[in-house]
């Protein structure tokens, strides 16, 4: 089933809804949409799992409104949906800037109990950016500057980013990297850009404490965007997180390491 669930007034989502069995929702990276997820989609429901993968407001085929497009605001669209399809005993994944969002829902939007296990891959979190007390990440300067490139340029913008996407340019087809800069192309200019100011700005640390699911930490140690660091700092700040180190992938793991990515997220949810 693929569907428009709305989240807000005037917002709706879409949704792929494929498979039966224990739930996995999964939520995309910048500026992507649930379309990245294909090879997960069409592998992991033949083993049993329902597959829900979510488009954030403003990007893909989903709402395109103005306002806010911070981590709250979607791990409150996310909470929706969860919601609206009645999801339990579910695995939340998130990936990249999805990842940071879904550490947001895990600390704050799971009251509930719907969701029981975490999947952080290649997460922009807890901070993507440098700042007092953590040093890891890239500079806020560099993303001011990745910022005035998109507001000034944002389909060139997008092929600079597909060059530090990938562990190298022989690790996917040309065919792979232009579907991938058609994806983010769907996006809106205004949700592209607030995505850039929402990951320059958002410091998760203090979330990371307020974690009580199961968590497993899934970071490439070839990753240019969000730097294995990261990984290792989300796995010592969640209580009992577990960390799985892809080596032959780079930001997009999850394509370049399909089969093993997988298989790490069905031995993990069992």
């Amino acid at each position: 089933m693929t569907d428009f669930i709305e989240t807000a007034p005037g917002v709706q989502l879409h949704v792929r809804d494929w498979g039966d069995g224990k739930p996995i929702v999964f939520l995309h990276g910048w500026p992507l949409s649930h379309a990245m997820w294909e090879y997960q989609f069409n592998a992991l429901p033949e083993r049993g799992y329902r597959c829900v993968g979510i488009t954030l407001r403003g990007f893909g085929r989903s709402s395109q409104p103005w306002g806010d497009h911070n981590y709250d605001t979607h791990a409150a669209d996310i909470h929706r949906v969860v919601e609206t399809l009645d999801l339990r005993a579910a695995t939340l994944v998130g990936f990249s800037l999805g990842g940071a969002i879904a550490l947001r829902y895990a600390a704050g939007h799971n009251d509930d109990g719907r969701m029981t296990k975490l999947v952080l891959a290649g997460a922009a979190a807890p901070s993507f950016t440098r700042r007092s007390g953590f040093e890891h990440g890239l500079a806020p300067d560099d993303v001011d500057r990745f910022l005035a490139a998109c507001r000034a340029d944002r389909p060139k913008m997008l092929e600079d980013f597909g060059k530090i996407f990938y562990r190298d340019e022989h690790s996917v087809s040309r065919k792979f990297a232009d579907w991938m800069h058609a994806i983010g192309m769907e996006a809106s200019p205004h949700a592209t850009a607030a995505g850039i100011i929402a990951l320059r700005d958002t410091d998760l640390r203090p979330d990371m404490a307020r974690v009580n699911l199961a968590t497993a930490v899934f970071h490439a140690g070839a990753d240019k965007v969000c730097p294995f660091a990261l990984g290792e700092a989300l796995a010592a700040g969640i209580a009992g997180a577990k960390l799985v180190r892809f080596e032959k992938g780079g930001h997009a793991f999850f394509y370049e390491e399909r089969d093993r990515f997988n298989a790490e997220l069905i031995d993990f949810i069992g």
